[in-house]
């Protein structure tokens, strides 16, 4: 877990600060989480998702957003910050500010040592509760690995890997592929 800020705050008070914040934080239900910076592999393979994932999609009616793009976890009252994450069709935002994103369909986590078992563990849970979700996945910045979560019509969610260079992993949510080869692109692992 990220570490937590000691003041308790509404969520009206947490936008209003944060909009005006030269620094990220999380929120959950009047905590405050401060987010660690990110490290020159962490960025690369973040841009490389946006850029490959935004080329996919550019003549249909989805957007790309990379991580200064809040998602609202209504049932938890938690705001987080995906570093990737993709929404088609009709985009519902909290307010007008257009900041805080209600039902993205594909979240993606690039891993790194301070945030990784959060990624997977209590964050997953959170993502979760977001109706509209339909894919996770988690990107390493440390081997070539992708593992991705698809939502099934039950609510479970299916695993698989993909850990070779040459591998290419299908999302079928926004019907587009990731070659790891691209999205490794100018990343030693």
């Amino acid at each position: 877990m990220l570490p937590k800020l000691q003041h308790r705050l509404t969520a009206e008070e947490y936008l209003f600060q944060e909009r005006l914040s030269a620094t990220r934080r999380e929120y959950l239900d009047g905590e405050i989480f401060a987010m660690a910076g990110a490290s020159r592999r962490h960025n690369q393979i973040s841009s490389n998702l946006t850029r490959i994932l935004g080329n996919q999609l550019a003549n249909r009616p989805c957007s790309v957003y990379s991580s200064d793009m809040k998602v609202k976890i209504e049932k938890l009252n938690k705001y987080a910050y995906p570093d990737v994450l993709i929404v088609c069709g009709q985009q519902q935002f909290e307010d007008e500010n257009e900041d805080v994103l209600l039902n993205p369909l594909l979240i993606m986590e690039v891993l790194s040592d301070s945030t990784e078992a959060y990624d997977r563990g209590d964050k997953f849970l959170h993502y979760q509760g977001i109706p509209s979700l339909a894919e996770y996945l988690l990107v390493s910045q440390k081997s070539c690995r992708i593992e991705q979560f698809t939502r099934q019509s039950d609510d479970t969610w299916v695993y698989s890997q993909s850990d070779e260079i040459n591998d290419e992993v299908g999302l079928k949510s926004v019907d587009c592929s990731l070659k790891l080869q691209d999205v490794y692109a100018k990343v030693e692992v």
